[in-house]
């Protein structure tokens, strides 16, 4: 029985980019099983009474995260490139994310969604997009995002969203591990490590 590490994570998020990109490397080398878990900032920010990311809300904040995303990208070795739209909407590859948050695929899935939008500046919202991050990774791309236009995916989404909420969730990336939450890319390496001793 492996311990667990549950990932709570959105594409529109800068600190979700750097631990998509290392997780699932790190989690394997931990001996942790690793939950996908995605959900929509954009709701949970509202109920905290911001309308849109605090990075964007608040100047220095702002401009002191566009700084520290660069000296992290450049410690772990990932590309970042800041991106022309910030918080950028990222609703369909999410939903192609609940969709395949338990496949193999899913973590290489998120790396290149993850890319797109924080080294290459696209907009990862675009069907083509998603379609090309699908590509030789799935049988059969269109079905898959076929699948996460139902009404039914579109539902998961949002009750996925409401339980990070009812756990607590108030940013991304949270990391949760029998029960105990962890905030942050920087919290990561902790999360994985409580994993391993608990």
């Amino acid at each position: 029985m492996h311990p667990t590490i549950e990932c709570w994570f959105e594409f529109g998020s800068n600190y979700s980019y750097l631990s998509l990109m290392r997780i699932e490397a790190l989690a394997l080398d931990a001996g942790v099983a690793l939950r996908y878990r995605p959900f929509l900032l954009g709701p949970v920010f509202r109920e905290l009474g911001w309308q849109s990311s605090p990075f964007a809300e608040q100047k220095e904040k702002g401009e002191y995260v566009w700084r520290d995303m660069s000296r992290r990208a450049a410690k772990y070795g990932i590309p970042f490139r800041r991106p022309s739209t910030f918080p950028r909407r990222a609703l369909l590859p999410m939903r192609v994310a609940l969709v395949g948050a338990d496949q193999a695929w899913m973590g290489e899935y998120c790396r290149r969604i993850m890319l797109q939008n924080w080294a290459h500046d696209r907009e990862i919202d675009d069907a083509a997009v998603v379609l090309e991050a699908l590509l030789e990774l799935v049988d059969d791309p269109h079905a898959v995002l076929a699948a996460a236009g139902t009404q039914e995916v579109k539902e998961a989404l949002r009750a996925q969203t409401a339980k990070a909420r009812a756990l607590g969730i108030f940013g991304a990336p949270t990391f949760i591990v029998g029960g105990e939450m962890f905030w942050g890319d920087d919290r990561l390496e902790d999360a994985l490590d409580y994993a391993r001793r608990t």
